[in-house]
């Protein structure tokens, strides 16, 4: 059995840090911690994305928690999407505890409790700053991905986006992509087949229902004005902390196809947005998604090679994603070989299914002289986790048992009374408070057919009044029934056979 000793020496080379860095806890052998044995994780490699995985109850949230405390300390802004409702209480401080006190002494850390900055945003109509974004702002390659569409559906969704470029029809919410499309098909046909070739009703028509799916997730709170600006994810306050921004998610957990929606037009926004910051000493910004599960489960192959670019593209404008889910296996190999930070709470071996889970998320870490990693997966202990990261030069860290640190902050929600006075002071909610519907496509084409239609009234109206009477006349005089009863032989024959019965 490898010594103590032996083993901080291998910790500490492993884990030097000549840059800032956050101490996640200290690492643990034979299931004890050794005070000071630091893990730590090199600010500059946190844009190299990671995840947090582990079962029900075993501290991924906390873990999350102590990650987000401590980029803010160190001015770096966060984002986190909240499905559970549970990451509120970062905005007030921890009441302490002597456990927390024991535990800290065990990493040999001082515990400061302390409240964060905190923003609260929303997608539904709860309280909080709205998030929304156009449906130009997705474009027709991201909104074809989000759709699931055909390839054949793929060119008629980048038609409609093109004649809208063409003739300045904003595509601002959902209404208006369904208006343009109704319109290619029905009153606009001929005017669409002499620009852009005939649009297949078919193919509109899956667009079309496909677009209603959507909508019944409440896509029609998010799509629209005005939009969400990324750069308001990134505020420092006045003592140097980065802002904590926090999702609220907790109405949208049935409704998966709503939730990928917005995190892949976020992503896609902050790509096309950041300047490249290339190799830095710290990211622009972190972001965690929760329940991770949610975005892969229903992926399509199309949707999931745009969240696999848009992994490996987004690191160099100095942005780290973060996983959080129970089981690794819930993120795709592709994804999976991206993350440089791997933070893995307890897993449960209760069937067959489970003990392959774990024997699969075992060959994910590196190999070590002191675990056995499939062990060490099943007899870790609430707030205990295997960490490995990625170290200032890129090369993975040792595999280390680690007891993690306490949050400084509240690990419990806030009151309602609490949220609503956050959400009161805060300067963005009434930025993005009031809904924008200005003129667009739907309101545009809704004038052109009404137009359309009142010139071709006025025309009718125009006409001569006996116009009408004199081509029923002419209409009748070539019915041939009519001929045959109005000819001077049929009237003469009539005549005579009254005459000869008049007799």
């Amino acid at each position: 059995m490898k010594s103590a000793e032996s083993f901080r020496e291998h910790i500490e080379n492993g884990y030097q840090c000549k840059g800032d860095s956050i101490v996640v806890g200290a690492a643990m052998l034979n299931g004890e911690p050794l005070t000071g044995a630091h893990v730590k994780i090199p600010l500059k490699t946190m844009n190299r994305h990671g995840l947090i995985a582990g079962a029900t109850g075993t501290g991924k949230t906390k873990s999350l928690q102590v990650l987000a405390e401590n980029l803010s300390l160190k001015g770096i802004p966060v984002l986190l999407m909240d499905l559970k409702g549970d990451l509120s209480g970062l905005a007030q401080p921890s009441p302490g505890h002597p456990k927390i006190d024991q535990r800290m002494g065990q990493i040999g850390l001082d515990f400061t409790p302390q409240a964060f900055p905190v923003e609260i945003l929303t997608l539904s109509e709860q309280d909080g700053v709205k998030l929304r974004a156009t449906v130009s702002e997705f474009g027709p390659v991201l909104l074809s991905r989000i759709l699931d569409l055909s390839e054949a559906q793929e060119g008629v969704m980048a038609v409609i986006f093109k004649y809208c470029d063409d003739n300045k029809l904003p595509l601002l919410d959902l209404k208006d992509l369904k208006k343009v499309m109704q319109y290619a098909t029905g009153e606009g046909k001929k005017e669409f087949e002499a620009s852009y070739g005939r649009l297949s009703t078919s193919s509109t028509g899956t667009i079309l229902r496909k677009v209603i799916e959507l909508e019944q997730q409440g896509a029609e709170l998010f799509f629209g004005e005005k939009s969400f600006d990324v750069d308001d994810l990134t505020r420092i306050d006045d003592q140097g902390r980065g802002y904590i921004n926090i999702i609220r998610l907790t109405d949208i957990q049935d409704r998966p196809k709503l939730f990928s929606t917005f995190m892949l037009s976020l992503l896609a926004e902050i790509y096309s947005s950041f300047p490249e910051q290339g190799d830095s000493e710290q990211p622009e910004l972190v972001l965690f998604i929760d329940e991770a599960h949610l975005i892969f489960r229903e992926a399509s192959r199309a949707l999931l090679d745009q969240i696999e670019s848009i992994v490996k593209l987004i690191r160099s404008k100095g942005v780290g994603l973060y996983f959080v889910t129970q089981d690794p296996t819930d993120v795709p190999n592709e994804v999976l070989a991206q993350l440089g930070l791997k933070i893995q709470h307890a897993l449960r071996a209760f069937t067959a299914k489970d003990r392959k889970a774990i024997k699969l998320t075992a060959e994910n870490y590196p190999l070590s002289d002191y675990y056995d990693t499939k062990e060490v997966l099943t007899a870790l202990g609430i707030g205990e986790a295997l960490v490995t990261a990625l170290d200032e030069k890129g090369r993975p860290t040792p595999l280390a048992v680690t007891l993690m640190r306490a949050p400084m902050s509240r690990m419990d929600i806030l009151t309602e009374a609490e949220l609503r006075e956050l959400i009161g002071r805060s300067k963005l909610v009434s930025k993005y408070r009031e809904t924008v519907d200005r003129e667009s496509a739907y309101e545009i084409l809704g004038a052109k057919i009404e137009r359309a239609e009142a010139d071709a009234e006025r025309q009718r109206q125009r006409e001569p009044a006996g116009r009408s009477t004199a081509t029923s006349r002419r209409s009748t005089r070539q019915d041939p029934v009519v001929k045959v009863l109005t000819s001077a032989t049929f009237i003469r024959g009539v005549l005579g056979i009254l005459k000869k019965v008049m007799r």
